[in-house]
């Protein structure tokens, strides 16, 4: 699992307002275009993504981030990666799968750590009583198990009839021979209080393609007395990682296995050029009227662990479970989720090009070129942007790095001359395209933003601009 650092590029850039031209070459600006769609990767970087859409209006989400855990917060959902963030120390080593819930007034954060052998993975819980989890104090309550006190993780939370239920992935004895999905009653939201009761083992064909079985990732969708709890299955290192799904009854007994139904098939699996969905969650769009659900998957065929997130609308089938459909194109711009704001699209080839930059036809590039071949200091191609009010812009752009070696690379991004800042690029290959973002404040008018040689090699496709918070 690879993360960075400060990639999300939170530096708040105060802007004055003032154009400074580059002395380049290239052709005439040509003005934005105003759109209702974005290029579906949120988050370029990244792995086990869990968003929830809180009463505040704000989107909370957080991931694995190493040894820690780090939440984000943003009224956005497609700019969740420029918003505000919080980095708590766990004490522990590889910490896995992070969720935030808000439960009877305060709010929780489940965890899986271990201290460096993976035999010792267990859930931890911590609990936070302000208002804004990104503010107050986080309690560390310890270990959340059940008697046996085996091998756990991707523990999450159901709420059915006024009881706490905690399902998760564990194993059956001492030894990695599969992963099963347990569930048990909660006493409270930090203590399992029954023994635990297996739900689901890995038993299809496509749960059981590679070794050791895996059932895990558990995440709930309720709708009227329907439960469905959503699961990643087979590898998560292999481009098979799928999603299934178990259903039950709130009414039913949910401590007896028979209560719950498992899909013989999978209802999300690689398609469309992605590779590997899995590890799910689901939020609203801002208005509230649409279903959502974000999940990684693999930043190419082949890539494994190393990981990107995605966002995509969901329906429901007659039956009350989901329909997730496939993965959409991820060359193909989808519609924002419903009451995000429109963002004013430039193209990068539409800007004007100093040095060695240049513009290079590709069908998988926005509007069919992109710009490329900034390859030295005095390389960079510079856009002019127009904004109507003051205010805090969330900066998306489609960004590539195939660079030898498959590190990180950077881009020199600055704002009316100011001084440049790194804009990271995740490594995936060229012409298979990332998102990296910049948050930044404009005030009302015209700006010029550049993008130059920075730490290894990247490409730019185009980016969006838009206006976030008040």
């Amino acid at each position: 699992m690879k993360w960075k650092t400060g990639m999300k590029g939170s530096l708040a850039l105060l802007l004055l307002g003032v154009t400074v031209s580059g002395g380049g070459w290239g052709t005439a600006q040509a003005a934005s275009t105003q759109k209702n769609d974005f290029y579906n990767v949120i988050m370029q970087d990244g792995a086990d993504p869990y968003m929830v859409r809180h009463a505040d209006g704000y989107y909370y989400y957080t991931k694995t981030t190493g040894n820690n855990v780090t939440l984000w917060r943003s009224k956005s959902m497609t700019g969740i990666d420029a918003g505000e963030t919080l980095e708590i120390p766990t004490g522990g080593q590889n910490v896995w799968a992070p969720e935030l819930h808000h439960i009877k007034g305060a709010w929780y954060i489940y965890y899986a750590k271990d201290d460096g052998d993976n035999a010792n993975h267990r859930m931890y819980v911590m609990e936070n009583k302000s208002l804004n989890p990104l503010k107050g104090t986080w309690t560390d309550k310890g270990m959340i198990t059940d008697s046996t006190n085996r091998w756990a993780i991707d523990g999450t939370v159901l709420e059915a009839r006024g009881q706490l239920y905690f399902i998760w992935s564990g194993w059956e004895g001492a030894d990695n021979v599969q992963q099963i999905l347990y569930i048990a009653k909660m006493s409270n939201p930090w203590t399992i209080e029954s023994p635990r009761v297996e739900i689901a083992r890995p038993e299809h064909t496509w749960e059981t393609n590679h070794t050791p079985y895996v059932n895990e990732g558990p995440q709930i969708l309720t709708k009227g007395n329907d439960i469905s709890v959503v699961y990643s299955a087979s590898g998560s290192w292999t481009d098979d990682y799928s999603l299934g799904l178990l259903t039950s009854k709130k009414s039913a007994d949910l401590l007896d296995p028979s209560s719950w139904s498992k899909k013989p098939d999978q209802v999300f699996k690689s398609g469309n050029g992605v590779y590997g969905p899995g590890h799910a969650s689901f939020t609203k769009s801002p208005d509230g009227r649409e279903d959502w659900i974000v999940y990684h998957t693999a930043k190419r065929q082949g890539s494994g662990w190393d990981r990107e997130v995605r966002a995509q609308r969901f329906t429901w089938n007659s039956d009350k479970t989901p329909n997730f459909g496939v993965p959409l194109d991820p060359n193909i711009p989808i519609e924002l989720p419903s009451g995000e704001p429109k963002r004013d699209r430039y193209e990068a080839e539409d800007g004007r090009l100093a040095g060695t930059a240049k513009v290079s036809q590709h069908p998988d590039s926005s509007g069919g070129a992109k710009v490329g071949y900034i390859d030295t200091p005095e390389s960079y191609v510079e856009v002019d942007v127009n904004v109507d009010k003051n205010g805090t812009y969330v900066l998306y752009a489609r960004t590539g790095n195939g660079t030898a070696g498959g590190g990180w690379s950077t881009l020199k991004l600055s704002v009316d001359g100011g001084a440049p800042s790194d804009f990271f690029v995740t490594n995936q290959g060229w012409d298979n395209w990332g998102t990296s973002t910049q948050k930044m404040s404009l005030t009302k008018g015209k700006h010029t933003i550049r993008f130059a040689k920075g730490e290894g090699y990247a490409e730019i496709d185009g980016f969006d601009l838009f206006r976030v918070g008040k």
